[in-house]
């Protein structure tokens, strides 16, 4: 199975809570893992962390990831 990075999140706080959201409104998004050294930061480069769902889902998936994400930096203090 492809699957395709439908966002780039700098905080990898929100990459796992976007992971999460994905999956509870049906979609399949590939586990980050731990992925991650402690005082080592964006330890996946300049974009930030890859949020990857099968190519299939990919564009449903980045509707609801923009939105979710908007939301996000919304309630950030």
């Amino acid at each position: 199975m492809a699957y395709q990075i439908i966002a780039q999140v700098k905080n990898a706080s929100q990459a796992r809570a976007l992971v999460v959201a994905l999956r509870a409104y049906g979609f399949h998004p590939l586990e980050q893992g731990d992925g991650g050294l402690p005082g080592v930061p964006n330890l996946f480069g300049p974009e930030g962390v890859p949020v990857q769902v099968p190519e299939d889902e990919a564009g449903d998936a980045t509707v609801l990831a923009r939105d979710l994400l908007k939301e996000m930096a919304a309630s950030d203090p």
